[in-house]
């Protein structure tokens, strides 16, 4: 089994280094994150300047790599070039706050993930609920129980043969890892829109702009991410890729939008 694993918190990040060692005893495991924290950066690659690799000697993170570029720029060179081997299985995180509702289209931890989806590797996304690492190696454990039920039950066992994977999005609440044994397949819910930028001043009396914290959840009815989480269980979101809306294309059909 060999496993490649990014993130978006950066390689020194606490919850990449918790999730490298909870899935080390599970077969080769490649290290290749960003150099720096790049939390929002959704699936965004860098083309206007050339990119580095860096290899970590020493230490705990030894043998880690780190690139000077986005999450998507770390699992693409992986998969373009770097690895000599195509890994089994792309897991992303363990990231530092939720990934829930609208948040999967920003999150970098989930784009990293959607990278190797893109490859055709099956993909698992993780964060923790709550910032600040509290309980960290108890949501390491349950990446670790999740990765293997993965291996060894995939969820895409269905697929056909040019189908893509399937990601999975999963938000681990920082709670004992005894208490971490509700898991809840779920859909993404749905937030308010984000509160208001936050207006300040810079030294030279110019205005400048930080955005707003997000919104609160809208719909957290039973079945969602938000659902879950706010009931002390592990959610575990299936994705695509395909953002079609398909009800609107087909009444687009139906009402003779092609033209000849």
């Amino acid at each position: 089994m060999h496993i490649l694993i990014a993130n978006d918190d950066g390689y020194l990040a606490p919850g990449l280094l918790a999730l490298v060692n909870a899935l080390r005893p599970l077969g080769q495991v490649t290290v290749i994150a960003p150099e720096q924290n790049h939390s929002g950066a959704s699936n965004s690659l860098t083309l206007s300047r050339p990119l580095t690799v860096t290899r970590v000697a020493g230490g705990e993170r030894d043998n880690f790599l780190y690139v000077n570029g986005t999450p998507t720029d770390c699992v693409h060179i992986a998969l373009t070039g770097l690895l000599e081997t195509k890994p089994d299985i792309v897991v992303s995180g363990i990231n530092q706050g939720e990934n829930m509702g609208e948040d999967v289209l920003y999150s970098g931890t989930v784009a990293a993930a959607i990278e190797g989806v893109m490859f055709g590797i099956p993909a698992i996304a993780f964060s923790q609920v709550d910032k600040g690492w509290g309980g960290l190696e108890d949501a390491a454990q349950i990446a670790r129980d999740i990765v293997i039920a993965q291996i060894e039950n995939p969820v895409d066992g269905h697929l056909l043969p040019d189908e893509k994977p399937t990601l999975l999005n999963v938000n681990i609440p920082n709670r004992a890892y005894a208490d971490l044994q509700s898991w809840r397949v779920t859909r993404l819910g749905n937030r308010h829109h984000s509160q208001d930028v936050i207006m300040q001043h810079s030294p030279r009396g110019e205005p400048i702009y930080w955005i707003g914290p997000p919104g609160i959840a809208r719909d957290a009815t039973e079945g969602t991410d938000f659902h879950a989480i706010q009931h002390g269980q592990v959610s575990i979101t299936p994705l695509q890729l395909d953002l079609s809306h398909v009800v609107t294309r087909q009444h687009m059909l139906e009402s003779n939008w092609n033209k000849n």
